[in-house]
């Protein structure tokens, strides 16, 4: 497994936590940071759930638009935090080419989820993915 895919899975756990836990993903972070003997949980990660929580309206927004059939709130709560990190990758990390986003929350969702999330996911991600660029400018 890649240092980002490791990231992204330990993203996938606060913002996942969060919203168990029904407090800012943010608050979470500052907790996990604050202690010592939790491993780190690195840049990467740290930028993924600070990005998702200070985009989530937009994010969540799209996801809305692009889950024909599904609310955000009626969604499996691990989908939608993988799909929320997706959405945040695909719009605002210029870095990361957008096959790879998708894939990584497709094999994410198999891994994480219910045996019909990884289609759900790769359909929602790969409309985003094919609008990303307009939605940049």
């Amino acid at each position: 497994m890649s240092a980002r895919s490791k990231a992204r899975k330990r993203a996938l756990d606060v913002l996942y936590a969060a919203e168990a836990r029904d407090i800012d993903p943010l608050e979470l972070l500052a907790e996990r940071v604050d202690a010592p003997e939790l491993p780190p949980l690195g840049d990467y990660a740290e930028s993924l759930i600070r990005g998702v929580a200070g985009n989530s309206r937009r994010i969540d927004e799209l996801l809305a638009q692009h889950a024909e059939g599904w609310t955000v709130d009626r969604m499996p709560a691990v989908d939608r935090a993988i799909l929320r990190i997706g959405a945040y990758e695909l719009l605002y990390a210029d870095d990361v080419p957008p096959a790879v986003v998708v894939n990584e929350a497709v094999e994410a969702a198999k891994d994480l989820s219910t045996d019909n999330s990884g289609k759900f996911i790769n359909g929602v991600l790969g409309q985003i993915a094919s609008i990303a660029p307009q939605l940049r400018g």
